[in-house]
């Protein structure tokens, strides 16, 4: 669902990511994981196009990012850590902005299929306590109900490839566990996901592997058990928090990456 290989950004003299690869497979939610500054946010970015990297290579589905950039993109969703919003379309606006967008880059899409993206959206917005909201402008929305529309809108069209970079900030307990319940409604159907968050513990129950960078590079990657074979003997029952502790703190010294 999602191939990376050797993905290089850099900023000026400093390289943001350091020849990333690795590999999605569907039905898997993978964390990104790694300390403030650790590249997570750019390569999210470059998977997504928004960002274009100067080296590697990226696929969607089997699609190139680069050869087809749009219909690349067409296949995923990416939710940024701050929303994205428009400051004078309705939350309901929203939702019929991104089905047509969605609908203008497939090409073939029709009015019926807007028309069930933007029911599904409503469904979506119901779900997230947005239905009385319909009519409100983003100004008039907390930083946790944009957040909530951001996810609506960017899975209105049911992407199989999902990124999400720190969705769960400025949310309440009742909105993420209802963001984490469509998270597994779409794995369920098949779909792939990719959250990068620092709640280390809200979602190590999530994922089934996670990949820890830092420093723009990868430092291990694996599911718990194969993180735990990088750690000494005493820390063989770690969970994901000291997992990541032990790692990222000797980051610039080891050499270890899981298979």
């Amino acid at each position: 669902m999602i191939v990376v290989e050797g993905l290089t950004k850099r900023f000026g003299k400093v390289t943001a990511v350091d020849g990333l690869s690795f590999q999605v497979q569907p039905g898997e939610i993978v964390g990104l994981l790694g300390p403030n500054g650790a590249g997570k946010t750019t390569a999210m970015r470059c998977m997504c196009g928004i960002t274009p990297a100067q080296e590697g290579r990226v696929l969607i589905q089997g699609v190139d990012l680069d050869d087809d950039p749009v219909r690349a993109k067409s296949k995923l969703a990416f939710v940024p850590s701050e929303p994205r919003l428009f400051d004078y379309l309705t939350v309901q606006e929203h939702i019929g902005f991104f089905a047509r967008l969605y609908a203008a880059a497939d090409g073939q899409a029709s009015r019926e299929w807007i028309a069930e993206r933007e029911a599904a959206g409503a469904a979506l917005l119901a779900e997230l306590d947005l239905a009385q909201r319909l009519d409100f402008l983003p100004g008039a929305l907390s930083r946790g109900m944009k957040q909530k529309l951001m996810i609506a809108c960017a899975l209105v069209h049911e992407p199989q490839v999902l990124i999400f970079d720190e969705p769960f900030t400025g949310l309440d307990p009742h909105a993420i566990r209802k963001v984490r319940q469509i998270i597994q409604n779409h794995i369920g159907k098949g779909a792939c996901v990719m959250i990068s968050s620092h709640l280390l513990g809200m979602v190590e129950d999530m994922i089934t592997s996670a990949l820890i960078i830092n420093r723009g590079r990868k430092v291990v990657e694996g599911n718990m058990d194969e993180l735990r074979k990088n750690l000494s003997a005493e820390h063989q029952h770690a969970d994901l928090e000291e997992i990541f502790i032990q790692l990222t703190s000797e980051a610039p010294q080891i050499e270890r990456v899981a298979p």
